[in-house]
């Protein structure tokens, strides 16, 4: 058999180890597809006590998150699209056929609904011609008094601490569950009594944020996410802003 010049061999003996580096390469990276934690931030593989609070402190660090879903309270289903940072929140709410906007600077809180909010929540109460009252206020942030019963209750939905602590919370034994995805993510699952007690998604990827919540006892469903992404908040102009004039809807 006739010898390879010197050239040819170095050039075969490179081309065996490449494909053989290569083989080998491929065959670890099958195997890998075995581990779930693989390419994860690691919080599957710890207790699930471990994750619950890993995830609570996640959220309570975060600067800024979306919220937006379901939530059942006293018999009222809610339903919310709340942006929520440090200094208050923006969003919507619906409840009872109507909706209604809530924007939180600090101190401040101003809700904005159309006629049909303002003349199905008041109705003759006020002592106002209904129509017209409900024409002066559609479309128009009014200033909610600090003293108002309706301060308290409406500045929740804006309020990003007081809201996730109501929410974020699973009750009985809490045990890991299934991994699945929400919003594209890769999750795990947490329940609270196998699911009776709530239901959990925390993030698998990056910090182990919230990213989905079923509330025990069929209380709603929310969707947590832009988790850190922060936005302005502004109070409204002057000339967008009316006095209601008497205390708010206790509806």
């Amino acid at each position: 058999m006739t010898a390879l010049p010197p050239a040819r061999r170095i050039r075969r003996t490179l081309l065996v180890g490449v494909i053989s580096t290569g083989l080998a390469a491929g065959l670890a990276a099958c195997g890998g597809d075995d581990d779930p934690d693989a390419g994860t931030n690691g919080v599957g593989k710890l207790a699930p006590g471990k994750i619950q609070s890993r995830t609570v402190k996640a959220a309570q660090g975060a600067d800024a998150v979306h919220v937006s879903g379901t939530v059942v309270s006293s018999g009222r289903t809610y339903k919310l699209d709340m942006r929520l940072n440090a200094d208050g929140g923006s969003g919507s709410v619906t409840t009872g056929g109507s909706t209604f906007r809530l924007l939180r600077v600090g101190e401040h809180l101003y809700l904005k609904a159309g006629t049909d909010f303002w003349t199905h929540s008041d109705g003759d109460k006020s002592g106002h011609d209904e129509g017209a009252a409900a024409e002066k206020l559609d479309g128009k942030y009014v200033k909610v008094p600090t003293g108002d019963p309706a301060y308290k209750r409406l500045s929740t939905f804006t309020d990003k601490e007081v809201l996730l602590d109501g929410l974020l919370t699973l009750h009985g034994t809490v045990e890991k569950g299934d991994r699945g995805t929400s919003g594209g993510v890769r999750t795990i699952e947490l329940t609270g009594d196998k699911g009776a007690g709530g239901t959990l998604d925390v993030s698998l990827e990056g910090t182990a944020y919230p990213m989905r919540l079923e509330r025990a006892g069929g209380a709603g469903t929310l969707q947590l996410a832009d988790w850190g992404r922060d936005f302005t908040l502004r109070e409204p102009e002057s000339g967008d802003t009316v006095d209601y004039g008497q205390a708010l809807p206790s509806s």
